[in-house]
């Protein structure tokens, strides 16, 4: 094939697989199907991005980049022929700076080796979530991830200082800024982390890293309302004085789907409350910090805020602890889930969730309903789960129900896993239409030929 040959030319033998060959691959973690591409490019480093990008601009090839493949929202989708262009090569870390406390990455670099090498100089990349063994950094910026630790360290949009970026044209926009205030002109970084592959390719990060904790107490929490949780979140970070790391907060359902059988995990506290409450906090003293936490835990129980609660005492309760946050793939078992990361107002948790339920309950009919998420950011994963013979029939009711509230409360269809082909026709829920206008001048004046994602987002 003339295109392969081609690519062979710039890339090397190795650099490049045949169509046939990219079949034999999973389109994604979540996705049993395989991928009909065009073919798959495999460059080493920015300067062969760049030259793949400007042979598929003059031959008006469209262009999926594919990072750890962990996407819930069809991002990186290939289904028309198009060429993927893998990162999977370029995987160096190529600077750890422990004065300055950044690190300078390849976009192929996996999110848990990064965190592994800056623990070895005694620093932490904040950033974490379930699918931290095959995520990339790369990918990770450009859906701009959120994951367990927002509240306090914000979205991976605030731990990038710098990117190199590669536009549809081939042209390299090399932006590695390594300081954290930096007000010289256009945050030029900010137009490729959040645009999922359509506005550019990112091919090097500079990312702030933070000293690693010292400390870290957990604790699992019953919650006898939802009023309770509220109060509890904001006990919980007035009383740790910053050192709050994550707030996560299950609903009944969930909590019993991971701690009974088929799941392995067992229940710290009885099944018997309304929610339940991860609580973590990460500081820089085992003992001070163990006697705030305990001290802030015992208040919450004084004040009537707190039902149960089991208290981490060891590293091995924390992972146990959070193993039971991360069990998400018990919602695929015994039929097909409808997966919603949404944010919407705190205030607004309550009387949302209970709506969703009943309208669930009078709309599609049998089905199950489980929410969980990051509540101290204000992030709620909702699952609907129905057989898998009417999965097709009920997915559009079920997305119109779990979306349509949220416009009126000033809620996102997408909290953390951008928009992807799944979310595209709901954008216009979040975002205004002059908002929306502008972005399509943003893909107009970057990729005049849309050969970048096309059809994704916009």
């Amino acid at each position: 094939m003339e295109v392969v040959e081609d690519l062979r030319r710039i890339l090397g033998d190795a650099g490049v697989l045949t169509a046939a060959e990219v079949a034999e691959r999973a389109a994604g973690v979540w996705r049993g199907d395989r991928q009909k591409a065009l073919a798959l490019a495999r460059p080493t480093n920015t300067d062969e991005v760049s030259q793949v990008l400007r042979y598929c601009n003059e031959h008006d090839i469209a262009v999926v980049t594919h990072g750890g493949l962990t996407g819930l929202v069809h991002g990186a989708d290939v289904d028309n022929g198009e060429l993927i262009l893998s990162l999977e090569r370029m995987r160096a870390i190529e600077d750890i700076d422990p004065i300055q406390r950044t690190a300078t990455v390849q976009a192929g670099v996996v999110l848990q080796t990064l965190q592994e090498a800056v623990a070895e100089h005694g620093l932490a990349f904040p950033l974490d979530l379930g699918a931290r063994g095959s995520a990339t950094l790369g990918g990770n910026a450009s859906t701009n991830a959120g994951g367990n630790r927002v509240i306090r360290y914000g979205m991976m949009r605030e731990m990038v200082l710098g990117v190199e970026a590669v536009l549809a044209d081939g042209t390299i926009v090399s932006s590695l800024n390594t300081l954290i205030k930096n007000n010289a002109g256009y945050d030029l970084k900010q137009l490729f982390v959040g645009s999922e592959g359509t506005l550019g390719v990112i091919t090097r990060l500079v990312l702030r890293l933070r000293e690693a904790p010292l400390s870290t107490s957990m604790a699992f929490v019953g919650v006898s309302d939802f009023g309770a949780v509220v109060k509890f979140l904001k006990h919980m970070d007035r009383g740790l004085g910053g050192a709050l790391s994550a707030f996560e907060v299950m609903w009944q359902p969930f909590y019993r789907l991971v701690t009974s059988p088929p799941a392995k995990g067992k229940p710290p506290i009885p099944q018997t409350y309304p929610f339940y409450v991860l609580v973590e906090a990460q500081g820089a003293d085992r003992a001070l910090d163990g006697r705030r936490f305990d001290a802030a835990m015992e208040q919450a129980f004084e004040a009537g805020i707190v039902a149960d609660a089991a208290i981490a005492q060891s590293e091995t309760d924390c992972r146990a602890f959070w193993s039971l946050r991360d069990d998400v793939g018990q919602v695929a078992v015994g039929g097909a889930p409808v997966v919603f990361d949404i944010s919407l107002p705190i205030k607004d948790m309550d009387d949302y969730t209970r709506n969703l339920a009943a309208a669930l309950e009078r709309e599609i009919g049998e089905h199950k309903l489980w929410i969980f998420g990051h509540l101290g950011d204000g992030n709620l994963h909702v699952i609907v789960q129905v057989a898998r013979e009417n999965y097709m029939q009920l997915r559009s009711k079920i997305e119109e129900l779990v979306y349509t509230p949220l416009q009126k409360l000033g809620g996102s269809v997408s909290a953390e896993h951008g928009i992807g082909l799944e979310k595209k026709p709901y954008l216009a829920l979040s975002r205004t239409a002059t908002e929306l206008a502008l972005m399509r001048k943003l893909k107009t004046a970057l990729d005049p030929k849309s050969i970048l994602n096309p059809g994704k987002i916009l």
